[in-house]
């Protein structure tokens, strides 16, 4: 690969396949969504905006969002192919993903403990809920 961000190829609106969903989100090591492929597509499916990123066609990244469009906007995923990690592909993604909602106040996450992601998730604005307005925001969150 020559200038990563010349071999990389984002689209909006990006509904990739269900082979394509599941060779990434494994490569990712997500194979709690893998295990459920149909339950996979259809959240993909489902989500307000989805962007995806293709090298030489290749699906090597993925953001999607749910929103309501005015009041809320859930980051739901973001992925990137390891071999494509660490090249701004990520960033791009978010902003892309983000861009719809620019006007949408509240924009949330979740995401696990890694410490990467915190510092990537921060260096976009970002913050924990416990360091935001003195913790005066809390999450709940339920698992079923």
């Amino acid at each position: 690969m020559t200038g990563p961000a010349a071999a990389i190829d984002y689209e909006a609106a990006a509904r990739p396949t269900l082979p394509e969903l599941l060779e990434l989100f494994d490569a990712v090591g997500w194979t709690t969504y893998t295990k459920e492929p149909e339950a996979l597509a259809a959240a993909v499916r489902g989500s307000s905006t989805v962007v995806a990123a293709r090298s030489g066609g290749l699906l090597v990244g993925l953001a999607r969002v749910i929103s309501d469009g005015a009041t809320i906007c859930y980051l739901q995923d973001v992925l990137v192919h390891p071999g494509f990690q660490r090249l701004g592909v990520g960033r791009e993604l978010v902003v892309r993903v983000l861009a719809p909602y620019a006007k949408v106040r509240q924009k949330v996450l979740l995401t696990d403990g890694e410490p990467g992601q915190r510092a990537f998730y921060q260096w976009l604005g970002y913050q924990e809920t416990v360091d935001f307005h003195g913790g005066a925001v809390r999450a709940f969150v339920r698992f079923d």
